[in-house]
C-alpha cells in the first residue's frame, strides 16, 4: 500500500515530512510531487512504510493533522494503472 498525502504546505521539503511520519515506522520511501518546469511543490505526495500495519496507524494519526498551518489530508493512495478492465 501507498499513502497519499494531500494539501501539504508549499514550503516542506520530504525531510519535513518524513519528521512528520516517521514516528508511526519505519519509512521506505517519499515522493514529493513537484511541478516539472519551477521544481515548486504541487502540494501533495506519496509515503511507502515498511508494512501495512505502519501505513494505517500513520493515516490515521495524520489524516487532518495540521502541519505548518494546514491540515493534511492522508489516505491510500489509488493505483496509478487505473482500474481492471479485464
Amino acid at each position: 500500500m501507498t499513502i497519499y498525502v494531500g494539501n501539504i504546505p508549499y514550503s516542506l521539503k520530504e525531510e519535513d515530512l518524513k519528521e512528520v511520519f516517521k514516528e508511526y515506522g519505519n519509512i521506505v520511501s517519499i515522493k514529493l510531487i513537484t511541478d516539472k518546469f519551477t521544481g515548486r511543490s504541487k502540494g501533495f505526495g506519496f509515503i511507502e512504510m515498511e508494512n501495512d500495519e505502519q501505513e494505517e496507524l500513520a493515516i490515521n494519526e495524520c489524516n487532518r493533522k495540521v502541519v505548518a498551518g494546514r491540515n493534511l489530508v492522508v489516505s491510500k493512495a489509488h493505483s496509478k494503472k487505473g482500474y481492471d478492465q479485464s
